[in-house]
């Protein structure tokens, strides 16, 4: 997969959110029927949930969302629909953060590299081949073979940068 280029990691605090989250949705649909799996509403509203706001958010965050949508979810249902779509490359799990973000690439195979700003807690996903490439060549030189990767790196996004300097 090809490194995004000049494209921006983060996205800008005014875009149109409504769009960009139909537009998740429905490639998320497409996918599964490619694959034959089903988008179970629940699925769906969990998805939906991890869109909401380009923020990682935890399981309990999604369980208490989903009770107040639904009236009643179980831990292990929620889970469950975690599993469904990070199996499916429709999301990624933040380590560091024990959370969960959408993939903005979810028809490609890719390892993770994440942006992730301390302040405000939005998440951007760089998806640069190169540095797959570069981490697969030094693990492969050390007769080590990756299974899965994901780079998370902390800092500050532009938008709160810009907000620190007009405060101060």
């Amino acid at each position: 997969m090809a490194a995004r280029g000049s494209a921006p990691a983060f996205i800008d605090h005014d875009h149109d959110h409504d769009h960009c989250l139909s537009d998740a949705l429905d490639r998320a649909f497409s996918i599964c029927v490619k694959r034959g799996a089903r988008l179970t509403d629940l699925r769906r509203q969990v998805l939906e949930l991890v869109w909401a706001g380009h923020k990682p958010l935890g399981a309990y965050e999604i369980l208490d969302a989903l009770r107040d949508a639904r009236g009643s979810a179980a831990p292990p249902t929620v889970y469950r629909a975690l599993d469904f779509l990070l199996n499916h490359g429709l999301i990624h799990r933040i380590e560091s953060l024990n959370a969960y973000v959408g993939c903005t690439a979810p028809e490609l195979p890719h390892g993770g590299q994440f942006l992730i700003c301390r302040s405000c807690g939005v998440t951007a996903e760089l998806n640069d081949s190169r540095i797959d490439a570069a981490i697969s060549e030094r693990a492969g030189a050390a007769g080590f073979s990756v299974e899965n990767q994901t780079i998370e790196v902390d800092g500050i996004c532009p938008h709160c940068q810009k907000s620190a300097t007009i405060s101060t």
